[in-house]
């Protein structure tokens, strides 16, 4: 659990350095295979939002650490 954890935290941390969002764990704390974290930014203009959330997406294909199987976006 502490190398997940490790993990958690790098992985987090770089999204908040490299993007204008916020970044939250937000499920499966306790599995040491798998976990879910939240990402979440704001603005005026609905195109910003969608333009930086996937740039926070494509940049998960640089990451070596974990995979990606699935995502969820809402724009509220």
């Amino acid at each position: 659990m502490k190398e997940k954890r490790s993990v958690v935290k790098k992985v987090m941390q770089r999204l908040k350095n490299q993007f204008n969002v916020a970044v939250a764990e937000t499920d499966h704390h306790e599995l040491w295979q798998r976990f879910e974290i939240g990402v979440v930014t704001i603005s005026k203009d609905k195109q910003m939002v969608e333009k930086e959330l996937q740039k926070v997406l494509e940049s998960f294909d640089r990451y070596e650490e974990f995979q990606v199987t699935s995502y969820d976006m809402e724009l509220l």
